[in-house]
């Protein structure tokens, strides 16, 4: 056991030191904080880019995204070609109230129609208007800040170097046909 009364004085030396300390109070209203980069706000839509897969509503683990399309008809691009047939995305909406911010809609999206927004202001009187529909989410794009830029120290992604190698086959290949091509030609002045 220890001494009567030392959990009281330890106590009281935490209440002195921060006494003593200058407070720190967030003006929040006035001033924004300054938030780290990549910060989980809100989930923004890229609208143009959601082909209506429906990965994002399927994997959300709460059920807080509903998506409604309809099936519109593509005329042929050829002559003599098929019509092809697209969703068309009618309504996109998130349910705030139930979202848990776990991000795996975000991660799911295979066209990048889903981004982190670090707008963390919606707050509403009543629990129903937490239900954001697409107008809303598109808005909240425009927040979404510049993905970081790549280290220049970093191996460049297969798939890019792979690309350039085709891109400077391709070039090496016209280049040889257009040089076969211009020394096959006739010259002018020939026999009338």
């Amino acid at each position: 056991m220890g001494i009567p009364g030392s959990g009281l004085a330890k106590g009281l030396a935490v209440t002195l030191r921060t006494m003593t300390r200058r407070s720190h109070t967030a003006q929040y209203p006035e001033v924004q904080p300054e938030l780290p980069p990549r910060s989980r706000g809100v989930i923004a839509l890229f609208e143009e880019n959601c082909t209506v897969c429906m990965l994002c509503a399927r994997e959300c683990p709460d059920w807080c995204i509903y998506i409604d399309s309809h099936k519109e008809t593509v005329p042929a691009t050829a002559p003599g070609g098929r019509e092809r047939s697209r969703n068309v995305l009618d309504r996109f909406a998130i349910d705030f109230s139930l979202c848990m911010y776990c991000g795996i809609c975000i991660e799911v999206c295979p066209f990048d129609a889903l981004f982190w927004s670090p707008e963390f202001e919606y707050a509403e009187t009543d629990i129903l208007e937490l239900t954001h529909e697409r107008d809303k989410l598109r808005e909240w794009m425009w927040t979404v800040p510049a993905p970081p830029p790549l280290d220049p120290a970093a191996e460049e992604p297969k798939e890019l170097g792979a690309a350039r190698k085709a891109a400077e086959k391709a070039a090496a290949a016209a280049a040889a046909a257009q040089g076969e091509a211009g020394t096959g030609r006739e010259q002018p002045g020939g026999e009338a």
